[in-house]
């Protein structure tokens, strides 16, 4: 007879390091109106917006966008630009010409058909991690399945693996510390991307590069070489790095709260509920949006927000909003929000991946509660090891016991 244990619940103040430290400093004056402000790594002021019908209603407003922060000098937290024809860089009407061109594929029912290959990379990983004398949760399964699963997706050969992706991870990291470097390796990604889509590098068919590149006459007027590159860049470092991130921080945090995983393990089912409520309390890494130009002015709950002021939605303190998740900082797999996180953004920019996301780290989730019922941590949470950047932050490492 089982067990069940519905008050099962944790609080993100008691698992060590799953906060980030901000990548941004406040700033004692306000801005106009008393606006709050805070300093970008760029040096540029922005308001701070932090409440969830505020970061709301900027992420859906149709007149403020990304494109003229991503510009030589632009206010950012990042220390260099991106090409303009990325998604996350795109506004109105552009952004929803491509939009529309990649919906479907990535939709819940778009995604589905990878499921029996997600589900074969997870048997694989728990057959590794069942054979390994000290099993790795991070390198036996979790780093494996989302790239494995979106080459498939995408039609990239497993074997051009190890040539793109130690790059892919730095991009990610995005460190300010060496700009040279960390755009050598941007290149060495982006240059990839352009050479599958262009034909220069072979890719395996049914994937989508090979479809988009079929039918990229559907988007009018049709997609070019470029376009389909910032599409392709974005799935290749989106649909790897950052849920490898998000699925390790939440398995980290699971076992760091042995409670939430012995009630995972006596019930698999509330595995979709449960990852909703990790997704929600965890950023990628030290950001949880990009910075906007506000398109006309805004009222919110702060004060007027000038057209014209550079704006960040911070996603990350928006859903810990107390009105709107009573009791924010607990992990409660039986929470019901009355309103949907905001960390796949919302409107326009909402994140093309968040189904494969949820596909990918619901399925981790339930297979190893079921495989697993007693897995644990073998050391200490405060000793596992970190990589820490600003769009990629995570554990390197989850040695596990069962």
């Amino acid at each position: 007879m089982t067990t069940v244990v519905p008050s099962a619940t944790a609080s993100v103040t008691d698992i060590p390091h799953l906060d980030p430290v901000p990548a941004f400093l406040p700033l004692a004056e306000p801005g106009p109106n008393g606006v709050p402000l805070i300093e970008l790594p760029s040096g540029h002021s922005a308001v701070h917006l932090t409440r969830y019908a505020d970061v709301h209603k900027l992420l859906t407003d149709p007149a403020s966008g990304r494109t003229e922060t991503n510009v030589e000098g632009g206010p950012s937290f990042l220390p260099t630009v991106m090409p303009k024809e990325l998604l996350l860089n795109l506004d109105a009407p552009h952004h929803a010409r491509v939009r529309g061109f990649v919906a479907a594929d990535y939709s819940a029912n778009g995604v589905e058909r990878l499921r029996p290959v997600l589900d074969r990379v997870i048997e694989e990983g728990i057959a590794r991690l069942r054979a390994a004398e000290s099993p790795d949760l991070f390198s036996d399964l979790i780093d494996r399945v989302p790239i494995t699963v979106n080459c498939h997706f995408l039609g990239v050969p497993l074997d051009d693996v190890d040539y793109f992706r130690p790059s892919s991870r730095v991009v990610q990291i995005a460190s300010h510390e060496n700009v040279p470097d960390l755009v050598q390796h941007f290149y060495r990604v982006y240059g990839y991307v352009q050479d599958l889509v262009t034909g220069a590098r072979p890719v395996l068919p049914g994937g989508l590069i090979e479809q988009f590149r079929a039918n990229r006459d559907r988007a009018e007027p049709a997609l070019d070489d470029a376009e389909l590159t910032g599409i392709f860049f974005g799935s290749l470092l989106g649909a790897d790095q950052n849920i490898v991130s998000v699925l390790t921080k939440s398995l980290y945090a699971l076992l760091s709260a042995p409670q939430l995983w012995r009630r995972l393990a006596e019930e698999p089912e509330i595995a979709p509920r449960l990852a909703e409520e990790l997704i929600r309390l965890i950023p990628l890494g030290t950001i949880s949006a990009f910075p906007r130009i506000a398109g006309r002015d805004l009222e919110t709950s702060v004060g007027l927000v000038p057209e014209g002021s550079v704006v960040y939605p911070d996603a990350f303190a928006a859903n810990r909003d107390p009105e709107v998740f009573p009791d924010p900082l607990v992990i409660d797999p039986d929470r019901q929000p009355a309103k949907r996180h905001l960390q796949f953004g919302y409107g326009m920019h909402h994140c093309m991946g968040a189904a494969l996301a949820r596909m990918e780290i619901v399925s981790v989730l339930t297979r190893l509660a079921q495989e697993f019922p007693t897995l644990a941590l073998a050391v200490e949470p405060a000793d596992v090891p970190w990589d820490v950047g600003t769009v990629l932050r995570r554990p390197t490492s989850l040695p596990v016991r069962w």
